[in-house]
């Protein structure tokens, strides 16, 4: 009978502990709250603006544009300060998750989805600028002379293109990353972390297998948004569980 007691009382203990592990805190909210902000101002962002420019501005760009120059901006504003969000989300996550048995795969996915984010932050900020720039720029000039002024971004706008790339590689490697970790300690449910491994591994896939194709690009940015939402419920609603990551 006292052997079963204490196995009893050994069990409970355990059960304590991995509910303790498991708790919803402050932490996990404020992160929760983060993907779903990084979410609201990264999707809200684009969807409300006025006009999308694609890959490579066009001259057309300008004058729609200039309809709603100051709407455009704000607009544009908000979308990359939603990838700037993300970066806080994510560095909040390495914060709560960044156990002894897991950070040598937990630091590195972040990182290299960070260093993704503020990559594809700086090449919209490119096309924030130079949007806006172009509207006066152009403004009552010449055939000629606006053909002059787009031939003088041309290079830089070619450059741009490549952050846009890369800037999603890195944060597929990131995610496979993530993934990986999220699935083999269960820090949260196993669907969502294959989920993010496989979002990752298609995101490096679709970008290096088919370079130069914008159209085709474009739905990765949805389904990141969408993982931001689902990151952010899922941190708000269950938390994360570490009971797996301090075994070892």
């Amino acid at each position: 009978m006292l052997q079963v007691i204490n196995n009893l009382s050994s069990k409970f203990r355990e059960l304590l502990k991995i509910l303790k592990l498991m708790i919803k805190d402050f932490e996990t909210k404020f992160t929760g709250w983060a993907f779903l902000a990084a979410a609201m101002l990264l999707w809200g962002g684009w969807a409300l603006s006025s006009h999308h420019v694609g890959e490579y501005l066009v001259a057309s760009d300008f004058s729609v544009i200039g309809e709603r120059v100051w709407y455009w901006i704000w607009m544009y504003r908000i979308h990359i300060f939603g990838w700037v969000t993300m970066a806080i989300a994510t560095f909040s996550l390495v914060s709560i998750t960044s156990r002894k048995n897991l950070r040598v795969v937990i630091l590195p996915g972040a990182g290299m989805l960070i260093v993704g984010t503020f990559t594809l932050a700086i090449a919209a900020a490119f096309y924030y600028n130079f949007g806006a720039w172009g509207v006066g720029k152009t403004m009552g000039k010449s055939a000629t002379e606006v053909q002059e002024f787009m031939d003088s971004i041309l290079a830089t706008n070619q450059y741009v293109t490549c952050f846009l790339r890369f800037g999603r590689i890195f944060s597929g490697v990131g995610l496979v990353l993530l993934g990986f970790a999220f699935v083999k300690w269960k820090l949260f449910p196993t669907w969502l972390g294959y989920f993010t491994g496989v979002f990752g591994l298609v995101a490096m896939g679709i970008i290096l297998g088919i370079p130069d194709n914008f159209v085709i690009y474009q739905p990765l940015f949805h389904i990141k948004s969408i993982w931001l939402v689902v990151m952010g419920v899922t941190l708000l609603t269950k938390g994360v569980n570490l009971s797996e990551a301090d075994k070892g």
